[in-house]
């Protein structure tokens, strides 16, 4: 599977971004599919994810009611609707896929997203 993120860029405490992650070598319908995020200096965390089984999702607390996570099947494309961006939200976005074995195994590049006050 090869990920191709886009979409981050500057933006004001706020704004909106919508990041986009372009999947090739395998259908996303058929895999769970993740958005995770590395701010300076700190871990790399899950932030929303979509289930392959039913769509279903699930949010990090500190992104519920300001994030949203989608697929378009037909463009084999996952996307990450962000609103009401913060400066804590500054990090690099990933995009991951598992692997049959429920592993994250397929990663994106990262773009980065930045967030002035």
């Amino acid at each position: 599977v090869q990920l191709q993120a886009s979409g981050g860029g500057l933006v004001q405490a706020g704004g909106s971004l919508r990041l986009s992650c372009a999947a090739s070598g395998r259908t996303l319908s058929s895999s769970t599919m993740g958005w995770f995020r590395q701010p300076p200096g700190k871990e790399r965390e899950l932030v929303a994810l979509i289930r392959w089984s039913g769509g279903t999702t699930s949010l990090a607390d500190s992104v519920k009611g300001r994030f949203t996570i989608s697929r378009d099947n037909a463009k084999n494309t996952l996307y990450l609707q962000m609103n009401g961006l913060e400066p804590e939200d500054t990090a690099v976005y990933y995009c991951a896929a598992q692997s049959y074995d429920g592993r994250w195994n397929y990663w994106g590049q990262g773009t980065l997203v930045t967030v002035s006050s």
